[in-house]
């Protein structure tokens, strides 16, 4: 079954790339968790899937409605990208049965979970790896295990000498211990195709957050959207409506070409860190007018895509450090507001929130979730600085004005109208700090205004009779509304977004 698989697609391939899939009905508010610093349950100071189980309610009730855990396969390392054993749970994050728990809880409460695929590399520790590098060693260079990994005689960019030998394997990740696997092996297919079996057949899991798809073959980006296709087609072949979304680490305009493979979405990494459109936007002089120069150039690259917009993640520095907003929660409230209502599926690293900071090196980026009930985990290896910028979520949940609860607000008001998710965008009002769009789906149709401003209240005049269904804001003032010779005069406060319908 597995090698008619394999055959099967590679046929497809061999005659098109798949066509662009549409964007899925479901557009999900997503929540990225490094389970390591998640939460501890068992008191060993490791987070675990246990753990991550025990939270659903307050993952589920801040309004994320699925999840993303980085790797938690089998490996050496404490961020687990270098796996040993694909089919294993790594000891420190529990067992399969938790797994299966955990993803059993997510879909009862209508939640979806994906799991970190970790492919373009192995750990030098992996079976596979160590039966290839024996073989050379004792000279049995015709050895079949050789097949999965990218051998060569010679040095080069990219290669790593075999101790011992005069052999070369391909690591695109150097220093890691992270060895290449040859994608074009069939065995090595055959192997893929069993492990997507397993986790969503067997397991269930609802797709993949596949790792560095750019480096699958270094430099040849024609051959990584093929290979994208053919795990996409697989994934459906297995399970129809699994979720892929990939990292591609580039401009717009390579990530658009990613598109054609037809995985799902990819992250919008234009858009995120300190220096990603996000945060240049509220640097900007005219924010407002910044944003529609933003949102058009995404809707000229990406049009009719299912964009994946995120102000950090685990390998970028936080939010809070990017947007230098350690002593201003309104503009950190804000840009919470710009990445949920600006259309997509939107993810959320854990801890941005409740203003988690980082940066530097990637154990910083990783720190405990501060729960403020005693069961933080230990620090990851290798962190060289811990700083909280903000309170934990015990403190912020008991302050209506916090971070937190402002998220939560903000997360109903994309829950109570999908069509800010999903619809299809109409520019109202684009003033150098207010912007007022419509965004509309066969279901329904709302408006978004926003005011960039941090400092200065806004009016704006709509034509027509709205009434407002939800609103977010910042400073305690709220958003007041007037009604007049059929127009709607609204004025905002700084930094304060709504939600309107037509009466």
């Amino acid at each position: 079954m597995r090698r008619w698989l394999y055959v099967f697609s590679l046929l497809l391939l061999l005659t098109a790339v798949l066509p662009a899939q549409a964007a899925p009905q479901r557009v999900d508010t997503w929540y990225e968790i490094f389970p390591r610093s998640f939460r501890d349950s068992d008191g060993d100071g490791i987070g675990d899937l246990r753990g991550v189980t025990e939270k659903l309610d307050y993952i589920r009730g801040m309004g994320y409605t699925a999840i993303w855990l980085m790797p938690v396969m089998e490996s050496p390392s404490y961020h687990k990208y270098d796996v040993t054993d694909y089919l294993a749970i790594d000891e420190e994050y529990g067992t399969m049965e938790d797994l299966r728990e955990l993803t059993d809880a997510c879909h009862t409460a209508d939640m979806r979970l994906i799991l970190d695929l970790p492919i373009n590399h192995t750990s030098t520790q992996h079976p596979w790896f160590t039966a290839a590098c024996d073989a050379l060693r004792e000279g049995r260079t015709e050895d079949p295990s050789l097949d999965r990994y990218v051998f060569r005689q010679e040095a080069g960019s990219a290669m790593a000498q075999l101790e011992e030998t005069g052999w070369y394997y391909e690591e695109q990740f150097a220093g890691g211990g992270m060895p290449d696997l040859n994608l074009d092996s069939e065995a090595v297919r055959e192997e893929i195709t069993a492990i997507l079996d397993f986790y969503l057949c067997d397991v269930g899991v609802d797709g993949f957050r596949l790792d560095a798809v750019t480096s699958y073959y270094a430099g040849d980006k024609d051959k990584n959207i093929a290979f994208l296709a053919w795990l996409k087609e697989t994934c459906e072949a297995l399970k129809p409506g699994s979720f892929l979304v990939g990292e591609c680490w580039k401009g717009l305009g390579d990530i658009a070409d990613y598109y054609a493979s037809g995985v799902d979405t990819f992250f919008l990494f234009p858009v995120s860190q300190a220096e990603g459109s996000i945060c240049q936007t509220l640097r900007a002089r005219k924010p407002g007018a910044a944003f529609v120069t933003m949102m058009d150039k995404l809707y000229d690259a990406l049009p009719d895509r299912l964009w994946a917009p995120f102000l950090a993640n685990h390998d970028t520095g936080r939010a809070i450090g990017s947007l230098q907003a350690r002593q201003n929660l309104p503009k950190a409230k804000f840009a919470e507001a710009v990445l949920q209502l600006m259309g997509g599926a939107s993810f959320t690293y854990y801890g941005e929130e409740i203003g988690m900071v980082g940066a530097g090196a990637d154990p910083n980026k990783r720190l405990p979730m501060l729960w403020g009930d005693g069961t933080e985990t230990e620090l990851p290896p290798g962190t060289d600085r811990v700083e909280y910028a903000y309170p934990s979520v015990a403190e912020q949940e008991a302050d209506p004005a916090s971070l937190l609860n402002y998220c939560r607000r903000i997360n109903a008001l994309r829950a109570e109208h999908p069509e800010i998710a999903a619809g299809a965008n109409r520019w109202i009002v684009t003033e150098d700090f207010a912007v007022v769009f419509e965004r509309s789906t066969a279901e329904g149709t709302c408006l978004v205004a926003m005011n960039f401003s941090p400092k200065q209240e806004q009016t704006v005049t709509l034509a027509g009779l709205y009434a407002v269904t939800g609103e977010a804001e910042t400073g305690g003032e709220t958003v007041r509304i007037e009604q007049r010779d059929s127009q709607t005069l609204l004025s905002l406060p700084p930094y304060a977004v709504c939600v309107l319908r037509a009466e």
